[in-house]
């Protein structure tokens, strides 16, 4: 592709709202413009980005056994309310009616789209197992796009759905994917590290996320030094070390408590550690219901933890007069003698410890020697802690936080959408089975991002060879007939070759204008045609990610390449 053809230019200016890396050097370089918030156009240099990507990311998948097909943008709304996720997917589903007033949601995942499919056809057993994949658009109403193609609006995904007859099978195709995603991270030039994280809105027990390390990701994790356990924020666990258990419980009392709100005050007043307090937080969650947290004053409460314990979508924090309504009082709260409208859930680091303090419901009141089991009894006790930096694993190794950016994930699915949609194969012994399912997705804008995020200088991009978008860049110096007739046949030769070249042709960009475009565009291999190389009947060769230049003669130089 010639140069001066080319659809859109550098520049060297940005709008102020523009502050990840990723964002900044697609936009100057020209692979990308932004059409209203968090919906991008590819342009031409972008586009041919994109399509690498894929291609690498579709040679895997099929090497792997999954089958390429499409599903129609729209959804049929009814099939979302199906599986009861018409408000519960974690963001707004964005709907239309066509003319004749039939609902619509835009496909922000097609988990119920692929199983309305195969449930169409009359599978057996012997037609198991099969993994479907596509490459499609997807919208998600988000409440804020940001960071250029990290979080957007509007996005190209790839998402697979496989089939089995069990859970058994299922695990086989569980790491068959994630050797997979493994090769094609690898293909693209990113490490990625696999953490355990939350299912969410797309339902089922377990899934893992693929992270690219990163400072400007949005996914925080938890992994240990030795390596061995990594998880995301969300569902990270620890060792909850023992603390007083020799202890004899004592007799439960009520003392006066002029204080104020906070932890600190409580350990202020009463002389004593902040891990034998119990820290109380009062929600109120998507169906009006009291959801009382407590937990070791030392730990913090995992908010998504807590919804998936309790099976909500979504949860807030009490106000002060919805607290006082419930006979008690804002951090003076108990889970002894608490309104029987709330639900208790206690995390159980509150069995690591004895005779404990808190609140005694009464405005400058507590109660001191709480102990669990024989004061209260809470409605659920599991695990709803926050794992931090500095703690211990449950494998004994010190937790480190990492932050990165997901790129792809893979999801157990178990029978939630089969069951919800009933959908159903023919077992061997002639009865009906519900499916066992998995998915598995990769963002492709967002991957793009994050290798812009890791190959790049202060220069410009440095695209790895595999998906740049072109794999030479040849620029001519200076408008000389000569140069210009041996620039036009190399480029003519490198095309014959089917090695991909822009030729910077442009007659009114000086040469350090062109080493500027050429730097900040990135592709991997600059040859520069000037008067000086062509006395020395040469090209001037520069990889893009090194500093050293050479020359090598105009008669090797497909040799060279190649």
């Amino acid at each position: 592709m010639k140069q001066s053809q080319l659809f859109t230019k550098t520049t060297k200016t940005i709008p102020g709202n523009i502050k990840a890396v990723s964002h900044k050097l697609l936009y100057q370089a020209g692979f990308i413009r932004e059409s209203v918030a968090g919906r991008y156009y590819f342009l031409p240099l972008g586009i041919r980005v994109r399509d690498k990507v894929i291609e690498i990311i579709e040679q895997e998948m099929n090497k792997a056994g999954a089958i390429k097909m499409i599903t129609p943008v729209l959804h049929p709304l009814e099939l979302w309310k199906e599986t009861k996720r018409t408000d519960s997917v974690g963001f707004e589903l964005m709907k239309v009616k066509d003319r004749s007033g039939k609902e619509f949601v835009l496909g922000g995942t097609a988990e119920e789209m692929i199983v309305d499919l195969v449930r169409k056809f009359g599978v057996s057993y012997k037609d198991l197992p099969f993994n479907i994949y596509q490459f499609s658009q997807k919208f998600r109403d988000e409440l804020r796009a940001r960071g250029g193609l990290l979080r957007v609006r509007e996005f190209l995904m790839k998402d697979a759905y496989s089939f089995h007859k069990d859970e058994k099978d299922f695990k086989k195709e569980y790491q068959n994917m994630w050797k997979t995603y493994t090769k094609i991270f690898n293909c693209l030039g990113l490490k990625t590290v696999v953490v355990e994280s939350d299912n969410g809105y797309i339902g089922g027990e377990y899934c893992h996320e693929f992270i690219v390390e990163s400072d400007v990701g949005e996914s925080p994790f938890l992994i240990s030094q030795d390596g061995k356990y990594a998880a995301h924020e969300d569902v990270a666990k620890f060792r909850k070390e023992k603390k007083n258990l020799n202890e004899k419980e004592k007799k439960l009392k009520e003392v006066e408590a002029k204080r104020g709100k906070t932890m600190q005050d409580g350990v202020n007043l009463h002389k004593l550690p902040l891990w034998q307090q119990i820290k109380d937080v009062m929600f109120v969650d998507d169906k009006n219901r009291f959801i009382l947290a407590i937990i070791r004053g030392d730990f913090n409460v995992n908010e998504v933890k807590l919804k998936n314990l309790v099976q909500v979508n979504d949860l807030r924090h009490a106000t002060d007069e919805e607290i006082r309504k419930l006979g008690t009082e804002p951090g003076f709260i108990s889970p002894v003698g608490i309104n029987k409208r709330v639900i208790v859930v206690a995390d159980n680091s509150l069995r690591t410890i004895k005779n404990t303090y808190g609140g005694a419901n009464k405005k400058n009141r507590d109660l001191l020697n709480i102990n669990i089991g024989r004061d209260y009894k809470p409605n659920f006790e599991r695990d709803i802690a926050m794992a931090q930096h500095g703690l211990i694993s449950e494998q004994g190794s010190k937790l480190k936080e990492g932050r990165g950016i997901e790129v792809g994930n893979i999801f157990q699915l178990g029978e939630h959408y089969s069951k919800r949609m009933n959908a159903t194969f023919t077992a061997q012994d002639g009865k009906k089975k519900f499916y066992y399912m998995g998915c598995y997705g990769i963002g492709i804008d967002r991957t793009i991002a994050a290798v812009v995020e890791k190959y790049n200088d202060n220069k410009g991009i440095t695209w790895p060879k595999q998906v740049a978008p072109f794999q030479t860049h040849l620029i001519q110096i200076e408008n000389k007939p000569k140069i210009i007739k041996t620039a036009g046949k190399i480029y003519q030769d490198l095309e014959k070759q089917g090695i991909e070249v822009l030729y910077d042709d442009r007659e009114d960009k000086s040469a350090g204008e062109k080493f500027a475009d050429a730097d900040l565009i990135g592709i991997p291999i600059r040859i520069v045609i000037s008067k000086k190389t062509l006395e020395r009947n040469s090209v001037e060769i520069k990889h893009r990610d090194k500093k050293e230049v050479k020359l090598v003669k105009t008669k090797n130089l497909l040799q060279f390449l190649n």
